[in-house]
């Protein structure tokens, strides 16, 4: 199951309802639930308050609770850490008095809208992880996802479209990881060498749908290095359209999850639009879309270019998507609709 954002969790705690969600997917065969995004300890992490927390006492026990009916039903589960960075706009979430921050305060490139992050403000983000991390393992979750894709803070530091420091932090590509690669050194210090630790990336940013961190395997390599050596133990490589040829100028057809594979040689989790035949963003303006590309996604499986799939919107709407896939049932899956993001079912 891939994170995806649901704002049903009023103060920053998850309650009942969330519980039953999660374990709903468990019991529907899904082999690892990758939870929403959660805020880690830093009160600039979040621009909505109904988004889960993973720190504090009543969020940790709300969380305690989905774990414990999510292992009823057999299930895997990890939080995925989520810090927004600059794109929380200031005087919104649950502390609204918190500034926003990200590496050089731009919001896309040429737009600055805050001074940088120092270096209290980067260590204070980096310990807020690692901290969220440890309590993730104390809870007895599987394992942990850091979000570095998608233009949050961690992403605003691997794009140099966000990212014009003249520190360590910033630089090359390879520099600008630095930030990512200290968030997982000191993530690894909070859990230990053999807790399963995934980082989330994307060539794609919010900001800019087009854009890449990577143009081509060699410059891929070079950003993927650093972040294995540090301690990532899978990569989950987010793109729109699973089925799109990352570098098709090579002649080849592997997906940024197949191409990561191939040069990190750590497992992969491929996942954009799986199941619907169109992308995210037409998808959601729809009124709904057909199931789409099963067949196409086991024979990339099959021939081993990524390790796991990851489902979004298809697992809202179907419950027991994995049921109905080892089945042979793909024609009874319901279409995605916007509106099905309204309730937790």
């Amino acid at each position: 199951m891939a994170p995806m954002t649901r704002s049903h969790s009023p103060g920053q705690i998850p309650n009942a309802e969330v519980a039953a969600y999660y374990r709903r997917r468990a019991e529907g065969g899904t082999g690892l639930i990758i939870t929403e995004g959660t805020s880690p300890e830093h009160k600039s992490a979040s621009n909505d308050a109904n988004v889960p927390a993973f720190f504090g006492e009543e969020a940790l026990q709300g969380w305690a609770n989905v774990l414990k009916e999510v292992k009823a039903a057999g299930g895997i589960i990890m939080p995925q850490l989520w810090h927004q960075g600059i794109v929380r706009h200031p005087g919104t979430g649950p502390y609204p008095d918190e500034r926003s921050m990200g590496p050089s305060g731009l919001a896309k490139p040429g737009k600055k809208v805050a001074e940088p992050m120092t270096a209290k403000d980067i260590d204070d983000v980096i310990g807020g992880f690692a901290k969220s991390a440890g309590y993730a393992k104390k809870l007895g979750f599987d394992g942990v996802e850091i979000h570095g894709a998608h233009g949050y803070i961690i992403d605003q530091f691997f794009w140099d479209g966000t990212n014009e420091r003249g520190d360590a932090y910033g630089g090359s590509l390879a520099d600008r990881t630095r930030f990512a690669v200290d968030i997982v050194r000191a993530v690894r210090s909070q859990v230990g060498p053999d807790y399963p630790v995934i980082l989330r990336f994307s060539q794609w940013k919010q900001q800019d749908f087009a854009v890449k961190l990577a143009h081509d395997p060699k410059t891929l390599e070079q950003f993927l290095s650093p972040l294995a050596k540090a301690g990532v133990d899978a990569f989950h490589c987010s793109t729109r359209r699973f089925w799109e040829p990352e570098f098709p100028e090579t002649g080849s057809d592997l997906n940024l999850a197949g191409w990561t594979k191939k040069i990190a040689g750590l497992p992969t989790i491929t996942v954009g639009s799986v199941s619907l035949n169109t992308d995210f963003i037409s998808a959601y303006r729809a009124q709904g879309a057909e199931t789409a590309g099963i067949d196409r996604l086991l024979e990339m499986l099959g021939r081993g270019d990524f390790d796991l799939v990851a489902v979004g919107r298809a697992l809202i709407v179907n419950p027991d998507w994995p049921k109905k896939i080892r089945e042979g049932h793909s024609d009874q899956l319901k279409p995605w609709a916007p509106e099905a993001l309204t309730t937790l079912v």
